[in-house]
């Protein structure tokens, strides 16, 4: 594993906004970006290039809020593409490999902040990709809720409605939906 040293006086961390689907968590990850460019600090902002469903480059929330970022198929080139800047936003985390990681960690040594975003838990509820290690090495994180369509409670999971199975699905209201742990798990599908 290669991790760069803490050089210069900048102390870094990792943000994880983790949740279900329509939770917010892109909609709160943009709201942070946008405050550190108020604050006239340096940001770059990436997402996993398979994530095509709203726009092929912008990052873009279920309520249309957009930032510009950069599609990238290999998580390490966030690295090459992020020297230097005070804070780095990667959205979809999920989507990514393991790498990951190692690159939040990395970014984090340098003296950068980062945000990260992404679901925690597939459509079978079980931890989806590298979050569960992002999560472990987070110095802060925000679990967000979005309402069960069933009952109207909190909701964390994301309950798919297509019968496919693999796991990386990409879709939005017409392919999944926010449920609450007993509307998941009370389906007979699962």
């Amino acid at each position: 594993m290669f991790i760069e040293p803490y050089i210069g006086g900048k102390r870094g961390w990792i943000e994880v906004i983790a949740g279900s689907m329509f939770s917010g968590k892109t909609e709160e990850l943009i709201r942070r970006l946008k405050r550190v460019q108020i604050a006239g600090l340096s940001v770059e902002i990436f997402k996993p290039a398979v994530d095509t469903r709203y726009h092929p480059e912008d990052i873009v929330s279920h309520d249309e809020s957009r930032v510009i970022s950069t599609p990238v198929d290999n998580p390490f080139n966030i690295l090459l593409m992020a020297s230097g800047v005070d804070v780095v936003g990667i959205d979809e985390a999920q989507f990514f490999d393991a790498g990951i990681v190692e690159v939040a960690e990395s970014l984090a040594l340098r003296g950068t902040r980062v945000i990260v975003a992404g679901l925690d838990m597939d459509f079978t509820g079980k931890p989806f990709g590298p979050m569960p290690a992002i999560l472990a090495r987070a110095e802060y994180i925000t679990k967000l809720h979005a309402i069960c369509v069933r009952c109207g409670n909190l909701a964390n999971y994301s309950y798919r409605l297509s019968e496919k199975e693999e796991q990386v699905l990409l879709g939005e209201k017409n392919v999944y939906e926010p449920r609450c742990r007993h509307c998941f798990y009370g389906d007979t599908r699962k």
